[in-house]
């Protein structure tokens, strides 16, 4: 390492320096030797030794010590003489000791603190050789130098060499760690000596912290109704730590607690518990930036996962501090499996040169290579934690471990483990020599220690940090693979011991041995060890249990004690499912419910949950009495849940004495399989048992028992134990049904009995059962079980069936019974004893398959059942025909129920057979065809079946229209898609247009193909087959379903000539072949077409022409009956479809992935249309997004919603991603067209591509609180900071931009190797012709300025000038108003605009005074505030209006009107913005106001609102400030009673004095005592009593006033002011509701509709709800004020954050266009479009407005061509200024001439 500055400034590194022997350095460690072995009683007793200039300590708070110390001057001894007689005196002690064999009571051995968890403190050494070698020394030594160098080297020996145990370990503590479990809710690490830590999941990370509250805030609801119901809180995360986790990575874990572990289960004693966390920002404690060098280790979390690698948080204090771990430097990882807020810990492996990004590594062979990364050199040891690898100066070597110094300053020590000297001690020796340089890792720290030292590790597996491999041959596995825990070790070999600590046993693993502690070698007390003699000498062997391996030791912790050895279970996983376990009961658990469960413990930590149900196997009323605590049981275990660390049992007998075979596996279950299970959800179709682990069956309802159950919850219960077989199993799927009833009473005879078994066939059976409705039958000869209905006994009326149903018992033989029906799956035969259906079934009648149908046939059934609608018949094997009402005769249709009943047999004839639905209808009435066989006409044909007056004179019957005929037809008319024909008079045809041509040439017009077809012609067809309308396809002759069919014709030229002609069929279709096809329906992006009658496919929008405009309108450009040629490109058999192709072959090969290339340009199909992007799908598997900066070559037109859905459009390929299968795409018109097109925002596809000062454009990707994000490109971004968004100050600068917001900006910095761009936003960097803002130097007294208001106080104003370098300054109120204003905060508000003049300037305070008061601004002209006012008058209404509702203006009018009434009074009440006068004079005159028209706008003040003055009554002799009392205001009243002004002052001042029922006695009053004359009085002290009742009454009281409101004074004024009230006070939802009520009583108010939707676009943000009221408004006023409404709506799209100024442009374009004379109208736009701030807009609009087309006259367009001027003039603009006047002269020239 680097030499290093001694505080006298000179070189430790000196060859002077060097030369020097290390002895200040031996004398303080033998100092800090001989202090810390003296007994206590000789530590307090003896004299601490005299400091001298030569034993000068460095101070504790330096970081840092020298390398090297000097020897004290003169070379003698630091060592006082009494301290050289202790030592003696210890020396002479110890060798007693040793020849006694006592031990000392110092001995290292007496600090075990006993805790089980751990190795034990090993020692440091046998002291009683140590000590023996020290009195030899000391006894041959002499004062000589020779002497004195021995006492050296033996005092530096004593640096003591610890474990780290668990009083050793402290909060704050840093350990390095192994992943050896990974739960469901933490994780465990293996720590150093045996110890194990636990990590919860709020203690991994930052974001893995926000994202565990985030899901349990949303699960919140969820988990309170699991707990109502009994069912304990479930853990809702969704983290899957094995995804963040793998075993044995690294940690560094800082120590939260040491507290021994909770007693959770009340059943075992507490274990002592560490709990860790491995965040950051604890694990990187103390870490300065400083501190952080190349090769030290340091913890961090994943940020955020990009493209090119991982954003890490290093947790420290400084948070612009980040790391960056390329994907280079993950190792074996993937980036696409890192998930966000995985912690790594990495190896530094640079920092970028600003210093601000630290290069991290995760790889391990990087990080393990200790060659190379190693600390050399480090500015403080905050940079030496645990993990970092240094380089070990070795200063002792003891069996006991290995002691030394890293950079010549920082004691460190490895113990005996972790020095290698475990299980032999002489390799050790061998290993490492005093003064060796070695490689070593820390492991830990001591903070308890004292001096200060780290923890090290030697073994290879941690200088690597690589999990430990076995080292078996050909077996690359871990130990745990290679001896299990719980494992019994029968004839284990000691190898070696440690006396006091314990022994060593070889495992047969060559190089991983067994450590035993000596509390586990036996089960009673074992005081020492002996390594020579005694029963655990060397090489004696034991038996011995593996109790577990930790990874960080390279050890198997073992036990050699018996009761461990006999114990049944160490673990959870020794558990296997199923098995029969002996435990104790512990306890019950309670919940709302009662009991909930119970616990059993089955050994020391293992306690398994026995739920309620299975308690026993009956409901225990009082499980207390059956179940004591300490009580032996017998359980047998339910499942296991390692994740959880949990395991069920059950306690109930039926299951654990069950030999049953235990169903623990799908794929285990066979059918037939018996076992037990539980149920534990009964439904009405059955219930699902539960078995073991996870395994569970459906048991249905129809298997629960032989018997007919109808509720299965009346025969069993929840947790009920039943005994069932397996009827099916699907172990794919995890499914299983079972069955309760008994395997044996149906076994393969029954099963190939009932096989063999015909329906129709007669039986004999055996009643078995017997109750009120049917019979159950036992059949001869095959044990089938049969059920024989009452109404089936015996043909007659139901009491004839009940009678003999009562003289047949159970055990009597019933012969010549009739089987119906087969049940396979319920294993039951429906027999029927009717005479009558015993008779159809010998004769044919009896119906038995469907296939035996026949048109006419009679058939003999039973009623099953009677509707409105008809008869239902059913025959053999469940078939069912329907009577129809129509098919029954009239004299049965008159009576109840058809004059039948159920059961009843019945004879029918079929009518009509539907073959595709499987249904026929039957007729009751007189068989239409057998009748026709007696009233046959002359040829013997059925009058029904006669053809009347054929086309084709050689056809007679329908029948002779069979497949293939030629006949002749008759055109009848023409449609699009097909040709209607007669073929008789009584028989329809008709022929598809497909039909009808052979090949494209002989269609003349391909959109008409049938124009030239005229009507009334006859032709010659082909039969093909009968119309199906329903399927659109035809049926073979023998599918008929109806008496006379409409057949399907072809004539086709070829058709009509072949001989041997066959219909097209499916199967003929073959992929690539080509068709002509006719369109028969469009769809929005596909066309439904046919190549022949039958025969129907689609073309897929994208497939219809290689022209990509006609894509766009598909009815116009591909209507129905219009002809394609088509080829074929996928034929689907299954679901009888063809998809085809129009487009060229060369182009309809199927797209892919693998064909597609960068620059290919595509027709797409938009699928969806964002605010952000489109998707366009390009074929039917494959989509890709066109984003913002992809959508044109100017940005400025960059909008997605220019594209319409189902649009078809050009793409072009920018990026093709194959491994995550997505493309992205272009529409740029240099992309898609012509390259050489002009492009104004290139595409920028790398940051190659960007230099600094470039000028670009871009959208807001990303809003943060340190600026905001551009993109650029596809992948490229720029970062704009706050400081560079502006010149000015903006104090809410976010909401000054929004996400996809274009802006332009200048790059100012670009790091190609960070990827990392930064632009600038300001004017004053990109704009050359920049005008910098205003300087405090430039403003001058009696300049009249702009500006806005910062902030506002009861004293005055702070204004901000426009323009300015955030100057500001004070209006005081005194100079705001020409009356006095005692409160500035009635006037003014945070952000309004202000018009101000400086009074004054302090140049040396840099303070300026405004004045705002009128008179200031009397002599200088006013900009136009309203344009529309300069507008010459017109006829028309006037078109601004105003909103008589609107919230903002009552309160600023009631705040104006109460400083000029009363400027000198205080107000006796806040209102909170209430206005309790209403506003009724103020609206008035608002309304006045706006629909007066006017010329030249002039300045105009505020208008006074005028009243009657006062009459003060002196007499009262008031005080100046006004009513101050109940007594003034009385007065007052005496001489006023008819103020409504002075009763609301009196309200209020009861308000005031928290007096609300005064307040409304005086509000009644008010209305009593106020003439009936003054309404409007009156009207202000009801909306007053609205206002009080709605702040502090109910619902109750404000509706109670606002009906009485309604009676005495105007109801549409009172809805309106309660509306404004509600407005006010933010009840929005009240408000909306009474607005829908007002607009449906008073439709006639256009200010009502028009507040209304105010209220709708702006309070509440419903743009839809607000736009959907035009319509209803117009269609309820009058015509004459529909242009006013609907320009009123179009002004609230600009006006309006919530508005759509596009949409205000549509509406203006419609009103004008019917109203274009309408200047004011076109004046109205014009403002909006001037504040809206689109120059393009502003001049597109006076440029229609002053063209020579315009229908305005010429003096309003003179007005508006002077405006336009002014308008360019203060936009600055030259050309402009000129082209306005060109045109304007051109317009006069063309006036002139025209005239």
């Amino acid at each position: 390492m680097a030499p290093l500055k001694r505080k006298n400034g000179s070189d430790a590194g000196s060859p002077t320096a060097a030369n020097r022997p290390k002895k200040r350095l031996l004398e303080k460690a033998a100092k800090l030797s001989a202090s810390s072995s003296k007994k206590p009683s000789e530590s307090l007793s003896a004299k601490p030794p005299k400091a001298t200039s030569t034993t000068k300590i460095p101070p504790s708070t330096k970081m840092i010590r020298d390398e090297e110390a000097a020897f004290p001057r003169g070379g003698a001894s630091i060592l006082t003489p009494l301290e050289h007689k202790q030592i003696q005196i210890e020396a002479v002690q110890d060798v007693l000791f040793e020849h006694n064999n006592l031990k000392r009571p110092r001995d290292s051995l007496a600090e075990y603190d006993g805790n089980e968890e751990i190795l034990g403190d090993m020692p440091a050494e046998p002291s009683s050789k140590r000590v023996k070698s020290k009195a030899l020394k000391s006894s041959k030594g002499s004062k000589g130098s020779k002497s004195q160098s021995k006492l050296e080297r033996k005092e530096i020996e004593a640096v003591k060499i610890e474990s780290l145990s668990y009083s050793r370990i402290a909060p704050g503590s840093l350990i390095l760690g192994q992943v050896s479990q990974i739960n469901a809710h933490d994780i465990a690490l293996a720590l150093p000596n045996n110890l194990t830590g636990y990590v919860p999941l709020t203690s991994i990370s930052p974001k893995i912290t926000k994202n565990l509250e985030a899901l349990m805030a949303d699960d919140e609801s969820e988990n309170e109704s699991a707990n109502e119901g009994g069912k304990g809180l479930q853990n809702p995360n969704d983290i899957d730590l094995s995804s963040l986790f793998m075993f044995g990575q690294f940690f560094r874990a800082y120590v939260s607690s040491t507290s021994d572990a909770p007693d959770t289960n009340g059943v075992a004693k507490g274990k002592k518990r560490l709990e860790l966390s491995i965040d950051p920002a604890q694990a990187n404690r103390g870490l300065l930036k400083s501190d952080l060098v190349v090769n030290t280790m340091i913890q961090a979390s994943v940020h955020s996962v990009e493209d090119h690698g991982l954003i890490m948080d290093l947790g420290l204090n400084d948070t612009a501090l980040k790391g960056f771990m390329s994907s280079k430097e993950i190792g074996s990882l993937r980036l696409q499996d890192i998930r966000e807020g995985a912690v790594f810990l990495c190896l530094i492996t640079g920092i970028n040169p600003s210093g601000n990004i630290v290069k991290l590594s995760a790889d391990i062979s990087k990080a393990g290579n200790t060659k190379k990364a190693f600390v050399s050199v480090a500015p403080t040891v905050n940079s030496l934690l645990p993990g970092t690898a240094v380089e070990l100066l070795v200063t002792q070597v003891k069996t006991s471990g290995v002691a030394g110094k890293v950079m010549g300053l920082l004691d460190v020590t490895a113990d005996f483990i972790h020095s290698g000297a475990g299980a032999n001690s002489k390799d050790v020796e061998k290993r490492f020599k005093i003064g060796d340089k070695a490689r070593a890792r820390i492991i830990c720290t001591f903070p308890t220690a004292d001096p200060k030292k780290l923890g090290i590790s030697v073994l290879d597996h941690v200088l690597s940090l690589a999990p430990l491999k076995r080292v078996a041959k050909n077996a690359p596995h871990g130990p745990v693979d290679f001896i299990e825990a719980s494992t019994i070790l029968e004839a284990a070999q000691v190898m070696k011991v440690e006396p006091g600590a314990g022994l060593f046993l070889d495992t047969g693993s060559r190089g991983i041995p067994a450590y035993v502690h000596i509390s586990r070698v036996a089960d009673g007390k074992v005081d020492e060890l002996f390594e020579k003699t005694g029963p655990f000498r060397v090489g004696s062997t034991h038996r011995a249990r593996i109790l577990g391996f930790n990874p960080m030791d390279g050890l198997y912790l073992a036990s050699m004690e018996e009761k461990i050895l006999n114990q049944q279970f160490l673990r959870i996983e020794d558990l296997k499912v199923g098995e029969i376990v002996k435990g104790t009961f512990a306890k019950f658990l309670i919940n709302t419910t009662g009991v909930a469960g119970a616990l059993v413990n089955l050994a020391d930590g293992i306690t398994g949950l026995v739920p309620a149900t299975h308690l026993a196997d009956v409901k225990l009323l009082r499980p207390e009495k059956k179940f004591k605590e300490g009580t032996a049981v017998t359980a047998r275990i339910l499942s296991i849940d390692l994740l959880k660390r949990q395991f069920r049992l059950t306690l109930k007998k039926s299951l654990v004495n069950s030999e049953a075979p235990i169903f623990a596996s799908y794929k285990d279950i066979r059918v037939g399989d018996q076992s037990p299970g539980t149920l534990v959800s009964i439904i009405p179709t059955g219930a699902v048992v539960q078995f073991y682990g996870n395994i569970r069956g459906f048991l249905p309802v129809s298997e629960m028992s032989e018997a007919y159950i109808k509720d299965p919850t009346q025969h069993f219960r929840d947790g009920q134990v039943v005994t069932v077989h397996v009827l099916s199993i699907d172990p794919s799927n995890d499914r299983m049904v079972v069955s309760c009833k008994d395997p044996k009473a149906f076994g393969e005879a029954q099963q190939l009995a009932l096989k063999e078994l015909i329906i129709g066939e007669t039986v004999s059976g055996l009643v078995l059962e017997k109750s009120d409705n049917e019979l159950l039958v036992e059949i001869s000869g095959s044990g089938l079980k049969g059920k024989l209905s009452v109404g089936h006994i015996i043909d007659g009326s139901a009491a004839k069936a009940k009678s003999a149903m009562n003289k047949i018992r159970v055990g009597q033989l019933l012969s010549d019974l009739l089987v119906l029906q087969k049940l396979e799956g319920q294993r039951l035969i429906l027999l029927t004893n009717k005479s009558s259906l015993k008779k159809a079934a010998k004769s044919g009648q009896l119906l038995k398959a469907f296939s035996d149908l026949k048109e006419a046939a009679v058939l003999t059934g039973f009623v099953k059942s009677l509707t409105p609608a008809g008869i239902f018949l059913q025959f053999a094997d469940g078939l069912t025909g329907l009577v129809p009402k129509s098919q029954i005769s009239e004299a049965s249709v008159e009576l109840d129920n058809f004059g039948l009943q159920l059961f009843q047999s019945l004879t029918a004839t079929v009518h009509s057979i539907d073959y595709d639905q499987r249904r026929f209808i039957l007729t009751m009435k007189d068989n239409p065809i057998v009748e026709s066989n007696s009233k046959n006409n002359r040829s013997g044909i059925p009058l029904e079946r006669e053809l009347v007056n054929p086309i084709d004179a050689e056809v007679h019957s329908i029948d002779d229209f069979v497949t293939g005929k030629l006949t002749k037809a008759k055109i009848a008319s023409v449609k699009d898609i097909q040709i209607n024909v007669r073929l008789a008079e009584n028989v329809q045809g008709r022929i598809h247009v497909s039909e009808m041509f052979d090949d494209w040439d002989s269609i003349k017009d391909p959109k008409n193909p049938l124009a030239n077809i005229k009507p009334n012609k006859d032709i010659s067809v082909r039969v093909l087959g009968v119309h199906d309308a329903r399927n659109h396809r035809f049926l073979p002759i023998t599918h008929r379903t109806s008496k006379i069919p409409t057949f399907e014709l072809s004539s086709k030229p070829k058709d009509l000539t072949t001989k041997d002609f066959v219909p097209l069929s499916l199967e003929n279709i073959k992929v690539g072949s080509e068709w002509i096809a006719f369109v028969n329906n469009v769809a929005d992006d596909f066309l439904w077409v046919n190549i022949s009658a039958n025969i129907r496919g689609r073309i897929g929008q994208l497939n219809l022409s290689d022209d990509i405009s006609l894509l766009n309108d598909l009815s116009e450009n591909f209507p129905v009956g219009s002809a394609l040629r088509v080829h074929v490109i996928r034929v689907d058999f299954e679901k009888n479809k063809v998809e085809f192709s129009a487009r060229s072959p060369s182009s309809i090969e199927p797209l892919s992935l693998d064909n597609l290339t960068l620059g290919m340009v595509l027709p797409g199909r938009i699928t969806k249309v964002t605010d952000r992007n489109i998707m366009v799908q390009i074929s039917s598997k494959i989509s890709g997004s066109v984003n913002m900066i992809d959508l044109a070559d100017d940005f400025s037109k960059a909008n997605p919603h220019n594209f319409k859905k189902n649009d078809v459009a050009r793409v072009c390929i920018t990026e093709i991603d194959t491994v995550e299968k997505r493309i992205s795409l272009s529409t740029r018109p240099s992309k898609v067209l012509n390259s050489a097109l002009v492009v104004e925002d290139p595409e920028i596809t790398s940051i190659s591509q960007i230099k600094v000062n470039d000028i670009l454009r871009g959208f807001i990707k990303n809003i943060a609180d340190s600026g905001i994000f551009v993109t650029l490109g596809s992948h490229v971004s720029a970062y704009v900071r706050v400081s560079d968004l502006s010149d000015s100050y903006i104090k809410d600068w976010k909401s000054s931009f929004e996400i996809d917001q274009l802006v332009k900006g200048k790059v100012i910095a670009v790091d190609p190797l960070l990827n990392h761009i930064q632009m600038s936003l300001k004017s004053s960097v990109i704009d050359k012709d920049y005008n910098p803002p205003i300087t405090f130097s430039q403003l001058k007294r009696g300049q009249i300025v702009t500006g806005k208001v910062r902030k506002v106080e009861d004293f005055g104003v702070f204004i901000v000038i426009d323009g300015s370098t955030n100057l500001s300054g004070l209006c005081h109120r005194s100079e705001m108003a020409d009356t006095t204003v005692e409160d500035a905060r009635t006037l003014y508000e945070e952000g309004d605009l202000v018009k101000a003049k400086i009074l004054n300037i302090d140049t040396g305070k840099k303070r300026i005074n405004f004045g705002l008061k009128a008179k200031y601004f009397a002599n200088t002209p006013e900009e136009e505030s309203n344009s529309a006012a300069k507008v010459p008058e017109s006829d028309d209404e006037d078109a601004d209006g105003g909103v008589a509702l609107d919230v903002e203006s009552l309160i600023e009018e009631q705040a104006q009107n109460s400083n000029k009434e009363m400027p000198t009074t205080k107000p006796g009440l806040k209102t909170a913005g209430f206005d309790w006068s209403g506003g009724i004079r103020e609206s008035n005159e608002a309304e006045a106001e706006a629909d007066s028209e006017t010329g030249e706008s002039k300045p105009t003040k505020p208008k006074k609102h005028k009243r009657a003055e006062l009459k003060i009554d002196h007499t009262g002799d008031l005080d100046a400030n006004g009513p101050q009392s109940v007594a003034d205001f009385e007065r007052l009243l005496l001489g006023q009673p008819d103020s409504s002004y002075l009763w609301l002052s009196y309200m209020a001042f009861h308000l005031q004095l928290k007096d609300v029922a005064r307040a409304r006695e005086v509000a009644e009053r008010a209305l009593r005592t106020i003439s009936i004359t003054e309404e409007d009085e009156k009207l202000n002290v009801w909306v007053a009593l609205l206002n009080l009742e709605n702040t502090y009454g109910t619902d109750e009281t404000i509706e109670e006033i606002f009906q009485r409101a309604n009676e005495y004074c105007d109801k549409q004024d009172i809805h309106e002011r309660l509306i404004s009230i509600y407005i006010q006070s933010g009840k929005n939802e009240k408000a909306d509701a009474l607005f829908q009520t007002t607009t449906k009583k008073y439709t006639q108010s256009p200010s009502l509709w028009l507040n209304y939707a105010t209220f709708l676009m702006t309070t509440l943000s419903a743009p839809s709800r607000a736009r959907a009221l035009l319509p209803r408004a117009t269609q309820a006023l009058p015509a004459y004020a529909h242009v006013d409404i609907t320009s009123k709506f179009a002004q609230l799209e600009f006006k309006s954050p919530s508005g759509d100024a596009e949409r205000g442009r549509t509406i203006f374009e419609g009103i004008l266009s019917t109203w274009p004379k309408k200047a004011d109208l076109w004046s109205v736009w014009l403002d909006l479009e001037i504040k809206a701030g689109d120059a393009a807009q502003v001049r597109a609009v006076f440029g229609r407005v002053t063209a020579r087309d315009s229908k305005l006259k010429p003096r309003n367009v003179k007005q508006f061509f002077k405006r336009w001027l002014e308008w360019e003039e203060k936009m600055g603009n030259r050309k402009g200024l000129d082209a306005v006047n060109a045109r304007a002269a051109e317009y006069v020239a063309e006036v002139k001439g025209g005239a």
